[in-house]
C-alpha cells in the first residue's frame, strides 16, 4: 500500500503570521470591536488582542474562523485575496472553489 501524505504547497506559519500583521486593518474595515470579532470567532477578547499586537500566536482553528470573517465580508474579500490569505490548495481541500456573489 502506497503512503498516502498530502504535501502543502501554503506554509501555515507564513499565513498565520501574515493575517495576524493585517488584522487591524481588517477589522477596522468591517467596523468590528476587538470585542465583537472575538464573539463571533469563540475566543475571548483579552486573547484576541493578544493576537491582534502579536503577543499571541493564533491557532490554526482560529486562523480558519477569521479567515472566513474577512473573506465573506464584501469589505475585505479583495485584501484576503490580494495577501494570498486563502489560498486555492486550501480552497480546493475545503471544495470552495467560488464565493457566491
Amino acid at each position: 500500500m502506497a503512503d498516502t501524505y498530502i504535501f502543502e504547497t501554503f506554509d501555515k506559519n507564513e499565513l498565520i503570521d501574515k493575517l495576524a500583521y493585517e488584522l487591524p486593518v481588517l477589522r477596522a474595515r468591517i467596523n468590528m470591536s476587538q470585542e465583537e470579532v472575538s464573539d463571533l470567532i469563540g475566543v475571548s477578547r483579552q486573547t484576541y488582542s493578544s493576537i491582534e499586537t502579536r503577543k499571541r500566536r493564533m491557532m490554526w482553528g482560529t486562523y480558519m474562523s477569521l479567515l472566513f470573517v474577512f473573506y465573506y465580508n464584501p469589505e475585505t474579500v479583495e485584501h484576503i485575496e490580494s495577501l494570498g490569505l486563502f489560498p486555492d490548495e486550501l480552497k480546493n481541500k475545503m471544495s470552495v472553489n467560488h464565493r457566491k456573489q
